[in-house]
């Protein structure tokens, strides 16, 4: 586990203490979102003829 890993999960934790349910989903939310820009730009390279 990196150090970077760690604290981000440590952040999640606190976030999760002090807003409940509703940090989880929005964090869930930017995840998601996270995700759906790494696919689009996967796909983008691709399309363009990439490595």
């Amino acid at each position: 586990m990196t150090t970077q890993l760690a604290g981000d999960l440590m952040i999640l934790a606190l976030a999760a203490r002090v807003f409940g349910m509703d940090a989880i989903a929005l964090l869930r939310r930017l995840a998601a979102a996270g995700v759906r820009a790494g696919v689009s730009e996967m796909n983008r390279h691709e399309r363009e003829g990439g490595r």
